[in-house]
């Protein structure tokens, strides 16, 4: 059955799960071969993070304190836990303006008409997402490698830190697709997508020592989503500086468990919004 320019073969009948799977991994092969086809939106999407990479590393790097040591290397590696994390989550802006563009067009009556699962549709918009996602960090790694960051502990403890920030990045996808659910144009869905991120990843320990914040935002950073999922790659990627302080909240002490939890709060909180958003919208 034929959905734009694109083929769309209905999965036979089977059980609900199985069926549901289907359906999404169909859905999530549509959105990659319609981001295939439009290669700029992969180039722009590795731009704003390699520039973030170069700017903190060359203009600040050596005039933040953390852990009491200056030194750019240093700096170098305590910050690209940040980056890595803060390119997932930004992601997040794109995976609204592409479902937001999607209901735009009409292509989600389209999908509507056929027999398929209803959450599919959004499942597998944000895999597809994920997938980009990963190819981003893969290109984003390589460049950090070539300005020095160096990871210290052993490729499974690597490979799982970078399991946390895939697993960060597509919980926040589903705010995401619930965003771009809920306004009427894909610019909308972009701002509504971009607004809140900034505070979310500035008031963290992305890019500073939450140790040097006030106190306020100290704890604000401390309890964030975000910084737990920071501070866990940080551990895994042997990256925290000599002298550093780990804060005494309990998401710094225990950063990998309290990542996981994070991440799969609210993947189910916002997917089950997103997935009655949807229901509501099509019916």
């Amino acid at each position: 059955m034929s959905v734009g320019s694109d083929t769309v073969r209905v999965a036979q009948p089977g059980s609900a799960i199985g069926q549901s799977v289907r359906d999404s991994l169909v859905v999530a092969r549509r959105n990659l071969i319609r981001m295939g086809r439009i290669p700029e939106m992969i180039i722009f999407g590795l731009v704003q993070p390699i520039m973030f990479v170069v700017l903190f590393t060359y203009v600040f790097g050596g005039s933040i304190s953390v852990g009491g040591s200056l030194s750019s290397q240093d700096y170098r590696e305590f910050l690209m836990a940040g980056i890595f994390a803060q390119t997932v989550t930004f992601a997040t802006a794109g995976a609204g303006a592409g479902i937001a563009d999607d209901m735009h067009k009409g292509l989600i009556d389209r999908f509507r008409s056929l027999p398929m699962a209803r959450g599919a549709v959004l499942t597998g918009r944000t895999l597809a997402d994920l997938v980009q996602t990963a190819l981003t960090l893969v290109v984003l790694a390589v460049v950090a490698l070539l300005i020095g960051w160096r990871a210290h502990e052993g490729i499974g403890k690597v490979l799982a830190g970078f399991g946390l920030l895939l697993l960060l990045g597509y919980a926040f996808s589903w705010i995401g697709a619930l965003i771009g659910l809920s306004v009427r144009t894909p610019e909308a869905a972009t701002s509504g997508g971009l607004i809140w991120l900034f505070p979310l990843t500035f008031i963290s320990n992305a890019f500073v020592d939450s140790n040097n914040l006030p106190t306020f935002f100290r704890h604000l950073a401390e309890w964030n989503p975000f910084s737990t999922t920071v501070q866990a790659c940080r551990e895994l990627f042997g990256n925290l500086p000599p002298g550093f302080k780990t804060p005494d909240a309990w998401p710094m002490q225990h950063p990998v468990l309290a990542s996981i939890l994070w991440s799969l709060l609210i993947l189910l909180l916002f997917r089950t919004l997103a997935v009655r958003k949807y229901r509501s919208a099509t019916a």
